[in-house]
């Protein structure tokens, strides 16, 4: 079960690449926030609110896709929704740079240590 709080983004990042191991369901997240900001940039050349009113169910769309039939968990969002959106961002960003593999499987071997501590 995942903490219920977080003391800072760094503990909540962690979480959240944890929770976003596949690439499938990181791929509909890429997907997802493409067609948001398409959204946004429409509404903004258009002037006109359907595409602004578009934006998040675009983006969640795709997003909640790859939880549910790929990941099998439950987006972030539901309990984190400011977080879990700077920390899509930064995903993003991440997989722009193509370092978002790399950070999942420092993510995991941190997850592994913590997890042989325990034991």
């Amino acid at each position: 079960m995942p903490p219920r709080e977080f003391a800072t983004f760094t503990e909540f990042w962690t979480y959240y690449v944890g929770e976003h191991t596949h690439v499938g369901n990181r791929a509909l997240h890429y997907i997802g926030f493409v067609a948001a900001l398409a959204c946004l940039v429409t509404a903004g050349v258009t002037q006109t609110w359907l595409p602004l009113a578009c934006a998040p169910l675009a983006g969640y769309a795709f997003a909640w896709m790859g939880h549910a039939l790929i990941e099998g968990n439950r987006p972030a969002t539901w309990g984190w929704p400011a977080w879990s959106l700077v920390a899509e961002i930064k995903m993003v960003g991440l997989a722009g740079l193509g370092r978002m593999r790399a950070e999942v499987e420092r993510v995991r071997r941190q997850s592994a240590r913590v997890r042989r501590a325990r034991a």
